[in-house]
């Protein structure tokens, strides 16, 4: 058998609420035994059944607004469905994976539920069967339940061979895998104690402890206690995990199942049936009995089932070895979980092999000498045991009481390959994007705080592992948040401000703001000449493995033109100030800045609906846009570098505070001086002769119009820059048809079907940058919510900013600056995932920052509680849920004409007040939920048996409409608004 490794968990047990707290319960030598519960039944009218039990303490929470299920469904669902959903949420992050990812994926469920009594206790009332009941009472749909809530489409089964059923569920999940029907399965069990109906029969089999204990091998053993749970695992085959770096709790290294056959009796356990399926399983699993170290038994507490098993055990394991084969059982702590027994000693032998240590077994104090552990080569484990290093071997038994038994072999996972840990090094520094998403407003909130009170448990150390796992875990619910941070004191605190913040005064709403309601629409402007500074970006290059790959790609094809590497220059000190010289150095370093920037938010998810280049800018521009390649402008940019460096001197710039038309008076007496750039329309920038441009300043100072003399050695985008001009003529390019809209700052519109040649490039260094044209352009075609500036730092923002040509558009930018690090990437990326960007996170991390850390698991909320102590109503009634009432199929509908308004209903739209009550009748929703913008599927959890019980109510409401088919009907199910609207039409219609 191919190896299976157990890469996610999460269980709810009684007196252990999650995987944590599950493992502290086992090692703390506690059990989750007590009372019945009086919402179960009253122990009082039940003798017989006992007065004790593990119970959940929240079996009847159900987050039903979270899975899109209406409270009247949910109140038909058996509690067994309940459970699993959120419980396989949870699994599914803890395996490293955001649930919806998997969405349309071949991922199998495999469900252990011993028996149906949901359905007996729902279904038994024939006057009172609805649809929703037959789909909740299922035990059959447990599994299926899963799969159609979170769209998988792989194998997908319940398995009921009684108290064995999750551990087969495993079995025929490893199985699957390896056969290749998926990928990942989820596997485990459920079982809830609704009656106290199963409690009796082992009373009257004398199989029921006294005080609801389980004893496994004690001398004290009297029988069995019944227990609730819920349990699942993520499985993969190991090779598939350890080549994604998944964290491995363990690994299933083979399994089997077999039957007792006709023994000596149907619910009595048989010897040697167990010992051909332990045996069965190790040599599927390619191990001997004797390099078992421990084996999580059955272990009911029965006499009879404990002395049966340890003769097995020790047939078995009790050959010539180094030390006996430790045994034990979690029932002692948490009691008979049934269905869930199974799943429950395997989560214990993964999460024992996991932590490098066995717990010991609750009751083995008064070790049964009847057993004879000694004498079989069994010891029973009193104490916690450490497990050596190197590989483990443990085995999980299940047992069904119908003769089905099952048997799990698992070993401890493989040492990973030694990686730098990044956490426990406070100084690491590395920036990261920790995300937080959820499906509300309140439930956001919550995740905030559950995260921060997780992280502030935690060591003190670097931040990008674990905002790297939240990217990876926590990004698929509509409401989003993200904060950048370099270590876990400055995520802390930005989580709890971010809790305080979404934390409202008593009687205020929950802020709405963190849902975008779309993607991003980005635009890139690339800066031109005049941006650079000594070690632009450095910090950025040390920091952004993306950023280095790319600069270095530019640096590569630029040194293979100059003859040199650009690295040193650039990211030392050797590019000199804005408007020192030094053009053949300069322009090639802010072309690498720009391809290399523009490559990482590439690669990074950020794709620009447009570029719009300014200057040399759009010579990175092209690049992005695909009009050129990398080695095409890069020899293009060292041409016109060389040909600038070899201009004559005594040109300059000067920037004017001015539009172009109140300096055409100006520059009518000095021909020499024209303008070279529009930047805004009091935004321009005029190139020329030294002394021509300082009799042109002097006048326009007259005016009160204000100078500024840039710094810039050479007057380009003049006459004076002719020679370049033709050099670039002569050069042959290619260019390809744009990929994306480029806004050209040389024509000052959006590029048509002008070829970006030789040509083009010679015409636009001569010529003035349209800057502000080309922007209004861009702005108005594409309507861009985010303008990224692409240069070493901000420039053409600011500009636009100052003219007012955004649009409205959020400015962004990577590399703000000489202070700039990676954290402005990190919070560029983060600011366009709030609006609804899904980033390409693993870009933003390095190698080693790439390990899985475990997350605080989502925190559904516990609002909602769906229990009936006698659920045999055909709907939901208002002792089973008082916060929703719901109507009774004796209830007389209202007739409701557009003549006659609903005031009760609140409203004076009839058709919409009797859309809203039919709504509400079918889903049992409170009234003030049913609003106009409610969509049906996403919103109101509405399947198609639900639509067609609105049809037929909307109709007895509304007689006017007639008969309206379903298919007539689908349009307008875009809401409730929108179907209401259709109704008012079809009314009007025949009245006419």
């Amino acid at each position: 058998m191919g190896d299976i490794a157990v890469v996610g968990i999460d269980c709810a047990f009684p007196g252990a609420a999650g995987v944590q707290a599950y493992w502290d319960l086992l090692m703390g030598g506690r059990s989750g035994i007590g009372r019945v519960p009086g919402q179960r039944w009253e122990a009082r009218d039940f003798p017989a059944a006992g007065d004790s039990g593990g119970f959940l303490d929240d079996a009847d929470v159900f987050d039903s607004d979270f899975f899109s299920i209406t409270p009247r469904e949910a109140a038909a669902m058996d509690p067994h469905q309940r459970l699993l959903l959120p419980c396989a949420w949870r699994a599914l992050e803890d395996a490293g994976r955001a649930p919806g990812d998997l969405a349309g994926s071949g991922t199998g469920v495999f469900v252990g539920v011993m028996g149906g009594e949901w359905g007996r206790l729902t279904m038994s009332d024939l006057g009172r069967v609805t649809p929703l009941l037959g789909s909740g009472s299922s035990a059959g749909m447990a599994a299926n339940r899963i799969s159609y809530h979170f769209d998988l489409t792989g194998p997908s089964l319940a398995v009921d061979t009684a108290c064995s059923s999750s551990l087969v569920a495993v079995h025929l999940a490893a199985n699957a895998l390896l056969a290749g029907e998926c990928d990942t399965a989820l596997a485990g069990g459920v079982n809830v104690v609704l009656s106290p109906s199963l409690g009796l029969v082992y009373g009257q089999l004398g199989l029921a402890a006294a005080d609801g204990r389980c004893k496994p091998f004690s001398a004290e053993a009297d029988g069995i206690g019944r227990s609730d749970g819920v349990g699942l695992v993520v499985l993969r085959r190991l090779a598939d995990a350890v080549a994604d770096g998944d964290r491995v709790y363990a690994v299933l290294r083979g399994s089997a199942v077999n039957q007792d056959g006709r023994s000596n009796g149907m619910i009595a356990p048989n010897r040697w049936s167990q010992e051909r399926v332990l045996n069965a399983a190790y040599r599927r699993a390619g191990v001997g009995p004797a390099e078992v170290a421990f084996v999580e038994a059955h272990g009911t507490g029965t006499v009879l089932g404990d002395a049966i098993e340890c003769a097995a055990l020790g047939s078995v394991h009790g050959v010539p070895r180094e030390a006996p084969c430790a045994i034990g059982s979690v029932k002692g702590n948490l009691g008979h979980t049934e269905g869930a027994a199974g799943i429950a000693g395997f989560i214990k032998t993964a999460l024992a092999l996991h932590h490098r240590i066995v717990p010991a077994s609750l009751f083995a104090e008064h070790e049964n000498s009847r057993l004879r552990l000694g004498e079989r080569g069994l010891r029973l484990l009193k104490s916690p045991v450490r497990l050596p290093r190197g590989e483990t071997l443990a085995g999980v038994s299940s047992f069904g009481m119908g003769g089905t038994n099952a048997h799990a072999v698992l070993a401890t996972a493989p040492r990973a390959p030694r990686a730098a840990r990044t956490r426990s090094r406070a100084g690491a520094g590395a920036a990261g994007v920790f995300t937080v998403s959820a499906d509300t407003p309140e439930a956001l909130r919550r995740n905030l705080a559950a995260q921060a009170d997780a992280l502030a448990a935690l060591p003190k150390g670097g931040a990008a592992a674990l905002c790297r796992s939240s990217n990876r875990v926590k990004t698929g619910l509509p409401h989003r948040f993200a904060l950048t941070a370099r270590d876990t004191g400055e995520l802390v605190a930005g989580l709890r401000r971010a809790v305080e913040l979404r934390t409202p005064a008593p009687g205020e709403p929950h802020p709405v703001g963190d849902r975008p309601w779309g993607r991003p629409v980005v635009a890139f402007l690339f800066t031109g000449q005049g941006s650079e500074y000594p070690a632009m970006t450095a910090g950025l290059y040390r920091e952004s493995p993306a950023y280095r790959r790319h600069f270095d790609a530019a640096d590569a094809a630029l040194a293979a033109r100059l003859g040199r590497s650009l690295r040193e220059a650039v990211l030392g000190d050797a590019v000199p100030p804005e408007g020192a010289g030094a053009p053949e150095l300069v322009q090639p370093a802010l072309f690498a800045v720009g391809y290399a920037l523009a490559r990482t938010l590439t690669d990074l998810g950020v794709v620009p609906a447009a570029v719009l280049g300014h200057s040399l800018g759009e010579y990175a521009a092209a690049v992005t846009a695909g009009v050129l390649t990398l080695d095409e402008a890069a020899g293009l940019v060292v041409r016109r570098a060389r040909l600038t460096a070899a201009l004559p001197s005594g040109g300059g710039m000067t920037a004017v505070a001015a539009g172009a038309e109140v300096l055409t008076p100006a520059l009518a007496a000095e021909p020499d001086v024209v303008v070279a750039a529009v930047n805004g329309p009091a935004d321009t920038v005029l190139s020329g002769p030294l002394d021509a441009l300082a009799r042109v300043g002097e006048e326009l100072a007259g005016l009160g119009i204000r100078t500024r003399a840039l710094t810039s050695p050479y007057a380009f985008h003049s006459a004076r820059m002719a020679p370049v001009a033709a050099g670039l003529r002569a050069a042959a390019v290619h260019p390809a048809p744009a990929a994306l809209p480029v806004a050209s700052t040389r024509y000052g519109r959006m590029l048509r079907d002008e070829p970006m040649d030789a040509g083009y490039w010679a015409g636009q260094t001569e010529e003035p940058v349209l800057f502000d044209a080309a922007l209004g352009a861009l702005v108005r075609d594409i309507a861009p919510t985010h303008l990224i500036e692409i240069g070493p730092r901000p420039q053409l923002t600011r500009i636009a900013a100052r003219a007012g040509s955004l649009g409205g558009a959020e400015l962004l930018h990577p590399a703000p600056g000489p202070e700039g690090t990676g954290q402005d990437l990190a919070e560029t990326v983060a600011a366009l995932y709030r609006c609804g960007l899904d980033p390409v996170w693993e870009e933003l991390y390095a190698p080693e920052h790439r390990v899985h850390e475990p997350l605080a698991p989502y925190v559904f909320s516990s609002a909602q509680r769906y229990w009936d102590r006698c659920p045999a109503s055909a709907e939901p009634s208002t002792e089973r849920r008082p916060e929703t009432p719901a109507v009774s199929r004796e209830t007389p509908m209202r007739e409701v004409s557009r003549e006659t308004p609903n005031e009760e209903a609140g409203g004076d739209d009839p058709v919409f007040v009797a859309v809203v009550e039919a709504v509400t009748e079918v889903g049992g929703y409170p009234t003030e939920r049913v609003v106009r913008e409610a969509r049906f599927h996403e919103d109101l959890g509405f399947d198609s048996v639900m639509i067609m019980q609105l049809k037929n109510r909307v109709e007895a409401r509304l007689p006017r409409v007639g008969e309206v088919s379903v298919q007539q009907m689908l349009p307008a199910l875009r809401s409730v608004g929108s179907l209401a609207a259709f109704l008012d039409g079809v009314i009007m219609a025949r009245s006419a």
